[in-house]
């Protein structure tokens, strides 16, 4: 139990409950927070979990607390990826290992493991992401002084880029997603020319297009009931986008010329843009379309419909458009995001500018 003062503007007090003494007698501690009301409930939460014996606590202990803090906040699918990478670190060894006595040949011993039992690099990539979260707050708890996690790194193999689809993969994949419904035409086009994931186009109204700009503000989750044996029904729930950041995005005359036209057959009979009726589109059919599409435009079963927010940003980049206005169409509040993520668009970007240079001193720029 916490309790929060404020002293002043911007400075909080807080002060927990941390057990009793060998008295029996109340014992807590406190803390000056500079910030807001949020900061000083962070700190709140986080001076509450702190267990007193946390030499003891395990991997796995850790585990369930970091889940425990974050989940409330959590959107449905970070929760979701959570928790399942959470039950695959400790369903391994490490997790019975205290987390003070955790080292970085611990960590690599786990992820030699893995390697032997055929998991693959992303999913080793996950489950070590996972751990070093869990991990950065064991650091904040006071548990430890270093995150051996960060120490130890991934060690991963080297593998060839993912590569990108060309312009006539898209252009080939849309006309067949076009031909088998306008819907499916439109919800492909926006997911190239915007980049919202899945889940951002089924929540996409028609009131969120004003003149040439998409507002994309929310996403609808998939919120599945019962266990994996006896699923029911799943429910939508409209829940913020999956990095909780509203943006809006300008849409060129080919893509607001689709808008149109669906709208006028469709509006009139509900809310959804890519919907008829009062319930709008499961974003499991999204993808279903571009199963379709896909297959029909003749694309290796490999490409999936998050590619088409891979080719966005990387030819907008690749283009040597700005950085920033490109992490603003992804979502990305940060533009060092889509600098991690997309850093072979810049080396595709840098290598016009090279031939842009090069040819301005040899002469031939005309």
């Amino acid at each position: 139990m916490a309790t929060i003062r404020e002293k002043r503007p911007g400075v909080w007090e807080v002060r927990a409950f941390t057990g009793r003494d060998e008295r029996g007698r109340p014992t807590q501690v406190s803390r000056t927070v500079h910030g807001t009301k949020r900061d000083a409930q962070r700190a709140a939460a986080e001076m509450t979990l702190r267990p007193s014996k946390s030499a003891r606590r395990t991997v796995g202990d850790l585990l369930d607390l970091w889940i425990g803090q974050h989940a409330p906040v959590w959107a449905p699918s970070t929760r979701r990826d959570q928790v399942s990478r959470a039950a695959l670190v400790k369903a391994d060894p490490i997790a019975s290992i205290a987390v003070a006595r955790l080292t970085v040949a611990d960590i690599d011993s786990w992820h030699t493991r893995l390697r032997r039992a055929g998991a693959g690099e992303g999913s080793i990539r996950n489950q070590h992401q996972a751990l070093r979260a869990a991990l950065t707050q064991a650091m904040r708890w006071g548990w430890i002084m270093t995150n051996v996690a960060t120490v130890a790194g991934l060690g991963r193999r080297k593998t060839a880029p993912r590569g990108s689809l060309t312009p006539d993969q898209v252009r080939r994949v849309l006309a067949e997603a076009a031909a088998h419904d306008p819907a499916a035409g439109l919800a492909l086009r926006l997911a190239a020319v915007t980049g919202a994931r899945r889940g951002e186009l089924a929540a996409l109204r028609w009131d969120d297009v004003e003149g040439q700009h998409l507002t994309i503000d929310s996403s609808l989750a998939i919120i599945r009931h019962g266990t994996k044996g006896d699923r029911q029904t799943p429910t939508l729930r409209d829940d913020a986008t999956k990095t909780a950041n509203r943006r809006t995005v300008t849409l060129d005359a080919g893509t607001l010329a689709l808008v149109e036209q669906l709208r006028a057959e469709r509006s009139p009979y509900g809310p959804w843009m890519l919907a008829v009726g009062d319930r709008p589109v499961n974003p499991e059919r999204i993808t279903n379309w571009w199963r379709l599409a896909a297959g029909r435009a003749g694309l290796e079963p490999r490409w999936r419909l998050h590619d088409l927010r891979h080719w966005s940003a990387t030819l907008a980049i690749g283009s040597g458009h700005d950085l920033r206005t490109v992490a603003n169409r992804l979502g990305h509040a940060n533009p060092a995001m889509t600098l991690r993520v997309y850093a072979h668009a810049i080396d595709i970007a840098d290598q016009a500018v090279a031939e842009t240079l090069g040819s301005a001193l040899d002469g031939t720029d005309g």
